[in-house]
Formats: C-alpha cells, structure tokens, sequence
C-alpha cells in the first residue's frame, strides 16, 4: 500500500522548516540542527509541502521533540518583532489615527518610509467606495491570481524562459503553452494542477484557488459577526465553512491545532513554522475594502484574522495589505500613497518594513523592472518562496513600478516569480480598487473570466463579480455627513 504523503503537516517535513525559521527569527538552532541531521533528518521539502518518501517512526516522534525544543528558545529580535496589536502600535510612531476620513489628507503627510512631512490637521469626510471599484477590485484579484497560477512554485529562469519563449516578455498576457518547446516545458513544467484550467487556452472562468476563497469567507466572517469579530469566530468559521483539503501552509497547521483543541492564538504558534509565510496577507482585501479611509481599523481586522494562523512578520503583511487598500479604497490617493499608509501601520524596524522600503527605494529608481526583481531574489536569498517578507516587497515593488497601471501592476508582480498566483492576485486587488471600474481593465483580462468563479466555500460556487461587488458594498462602512 501506497502511504498518504500529506502536505504541510508531517512533523518530519515541518522541523527543517522551523530550523529555518527559527534562525531568521533570531533564534539559535545549531544544536538542534545537529542532533536532526545526526539522527538522519532530512531538510526541509524546498518548494513542495512534504518530502518525497516516508522516514522512519522514530524520525516522526524526534521531529515532534525538537519542534517543542525549537518553540521555547529565546529570540533576539522579539522586542522587535511583537505580535500583540498593543505592541505593534506602540512601535508604530505614524499610527494613523482612527478617526475615518483622515487617511487621504494623512497619505499626502507622510514621506517614504513612513515619516511625517507637516503636522496633522482636521479629519475631512471619506466616502465609501462605488460598487464599481469594488468590482474592479475583485476582477483585479481574480485576473491576477489567475496570470500567475500556471507559473506557481517555477523558479523565475523557468518563468522568463516560457514567457520568453511566446514573445510574451516584457509579461503582457496570459501564459500560453502553445509554442514553447518541449524540452522547455520537461525543464520547467507547468504547475500541474493549475495549467488544465489556467493556460490562455484553457480559461473558462475563475478556477477555484485560495486566494479567492479567503475572500469569500471574509465576507460570510463580516455577514454574520459584522466588523467586531473575534478570532474565535474566524476560527468558528473556518470549521464550518472552509474545507480542511482547501488550506495550505500555516492555515493547514492551525485548522489541525483548531481540531485538536488548541485553541487561538496559540494556534499560529503551536508547531507552525509557516507563521510568517504569505497566508495572512492573501485573507486581508475585505478588511480594506470595507473600512475605506480608516487604515486603522483595517489594520486591527487584519490582525485579528492574521493571529488565528500568523505571528509578527506574516502578521504585518496582513496589516499593511489591509491598510493600503483602507487607503486606495477612497479614491483619492494614488498607489504611491497608499502603500506608503500601509507602512504606517507596520514596525518601522521589522524585517518587513525594511523589505518594503527596500523595495519601492528600487522600483522607484531603477528603470528595468528584471534589474529590480534580480536585486530582490538575490536580497531575500533565504527566505522560502512562499514566506511573506520577500512577497510583500515584490507586491509593493510591482505597484510601484507599475505607477498605477493595472497590467503593469499584475504582470510586473507574477513576472517577479515567487508566490506568483498570490502576489498577481494583491496587486490586482489594489490595481483595481484604483481603476475604479470594471471598464478600465482592459478586455483581455476580464473577458476570460465570464463573470463566474468557482469555489467550495458555501454558496458561492458560480457566483459572478458583479454579485460579489454588491455583496462587499453592502458590508462598506459608510461615514454619515459632516457638517
């Protein structure tokens, strides 16, 4: 009999993983390290969720051990990097204000990396944002995750090399595996689950993919508890909504700690060495979206959802997802603006603030968006594919290079390689919200699509953009008039 090789949660594919992470966060594991490779342990899966053949029980109850060992070493940088919203504030000097309304006249206040340029003043009225940019903002998301699925997991020469390949480099249009070569794809197949339904030649509406399906039960979460929601009642939804099968990475650990009894946010750190991946970041658009010029407010939404699965650094890229669309989703502020009142809301002295100044600092002063992308893989070296540092500073590195245009935005994000499907779908998000209408997406894009996604998250399943638009402009915190 063949064993059940089940992603994201074998304990001995989850320590290397926790080796890593415990050094990036400032931890000391080579003692650790060295009783698992004495013991035969191998190193972590690199790029898919478990190892390839079965290891020994005894390997399993060792891993289980040192994972334990691993949770309760001191970190370094844990002062730096906290968690809690009362410590992340208090290391935030620019922490937008709540009062609604003031963002737009904020954003223009603060300079790159988060500084002041003139006192505050009076908080203006904000609107709310048209059902119409709400669509863009989901089509956005939609088209974008959908770019960059069949180029999921590749590495970014497998990625240039088919692109290349169609003449489609510079990125400009959806992937095609009509006339590539053969011994390219033997190279650098295409992901096998996504090119059936993601390949230009073979889109028939949204397939199903998380970074859509988050979405959608941020939008039941907001529904049925309204914008006051606990994590325990992110956590209550996820068991009766959202398929076990449908979660990956950090998301997959916590629903096993969730079944397990663990209860959250002790769930995020329980054996979850995915805790700062990108799985925050991709549930964080609802909260923007429904809290438009209130960057704050979107901010605490995120992290609230963010800890049921996250800590600091994942964490803090749901944040500054969330708050830069709060932002974008007045309509009054451009890219640049809003993703410097993301910042706000991040620790100016977290490796991810740094990543995302780092970043915009090259997109905004080198020409050649590769050259940007290379400086980017070659600074974040270490990080896995997948982890939320060096996907945030792309995002934010695509946005800004892309100055606003929706398929400069997409192409520039999924074009930059990493978690492709992802990144093209946050930048689609906030590319769109910005649009500010369906129509201002060019055809190419939206046409595939047929205004239907599929999903296994409750009802939704054929639901089209247009219903989902009304559905989050219903749920968007409307501000009465001031006098």
């Amino acid at each position: 009999m063949t064993p059940l090789r089940l992603t994201w949660v074998q304990p001995e594919d989850l320590l290397g993983h926790e080796l890593t992470q415990a050094t990036q966060d400032g931890r000391e594991p080579s003692a650790i390290a060295a009783r698992w490779r004495a013991a035969g342990g191998p190193e972590a899966p690199p790029r898919a969720g478990a190892s390839p053949t079965p290891t020994s029980p005894y390997l399993r109850v060792l891993a289980e051990d040192l994972l334990d060992e691993l949770a309760d070493l001191p970190s370094r940088l844990a002062d730096h990097e906290p968690t809690d919203l009362a410590r992340i504030r208090a290391h935030c000097p620019n922490w937008p204000s709540p009062a609604a309304g003031n963002r737009a006249a904020g954003a223009a206040r603060v300079g790159a990396g988060g500084t002041p340029q003139t006192p505050g003043c009076a908080p203006t009225p904000t609107s709310a944002p048209t059902q119409a940019s709400l669509e863009a903002a989901w089509l956005g998301r939609a088209a974008g995750c959908l770019l960059g699925k069949p180029v999921e997991k590749l590495p970014l020469q497998g990625i240039r090399a088919l692109a290349q390949a169609t003449g489609n480099w510079p990125l400009h249009t959806w992937f095609t595996a009509k006339g590539v070569p053969e011994d390219l794809t033997h190279a650098h197949p295409w992901n096998k689950r996504s090119a059936p339904t993601s390949l230009a030649e073979n889109i028939d509406g949204m397939p199903e993919d998380d970074d859509l399906n988050y979405p959608l039960l941020n939008t039941l979460l907001i529904q049925r508890h309204g914008r006051d929601f606990t994590t325990t009642d992110v956590a209550r939804l996820w068991l009766d909504e959202l398929p076990a099968g449908r979660t990956f990475t950090a998301e997959r650990i916590a629903y096993r700690n969730l079944l397990t009894g663990i209860e959250p946010p002790r769930t995020a750190r329980h054996r979850n060495p995915f805790r700062e991946w990108i799985g925050a970041l991709i549930r964080a658009d609802v909260h923007g979206w429904t809290n438009p010029g209130d960057p704050a407010a979107a901010a605490e939404q995120a992290h609230r959802d963010a800890t049921l699965t996250h800590t600091a650094n994942g964490v803090y890229a749901a944040m500054f997802t969330a708050a830069t669309i709060a932002e974008a989703a007045t309509g009054r502020s451009d890219v640049h603006a809003c993703l410097r009142t993301g910042l706000t809301v991040v620790p100016p002295g977290s490796r991810l603030a740094e990543a995302v100044r780092h970043a915009v600092q090259l997109a905004r002063t080198t020409e050649d968006f590769d050259s940007v992308v290379d400086e980017l893989h070659t600074t974040h070296r270490t990080y896995h594919w997948v982890h939320a540092i060096p996907n945030t500073a792309l995002i934010a590195a695509a946005l800004t290079h892309g100055d606003g245009d929706f398929s400069g935005s997409i192409c520039r994000a999924v074009s930059g390689g990493w978690d492709t499907d992802s990144n093209g779908a946050t930048a689609g998000s906030i590319a769109g919200l910005l649009a500010g209408s369906p129509a201002a997406i060019p055809d190419r894009w939206t046409t595939p699509l047929k205004n239907r996604l599929a999903t296994s998250i409750a009802d939704f399943n054929g639901t089209g953009f247009d219903t989902l638009a009304q559905l989050t402009h219903q749920l968007t915190r409307r501000e009465a008039p001031r006098p």
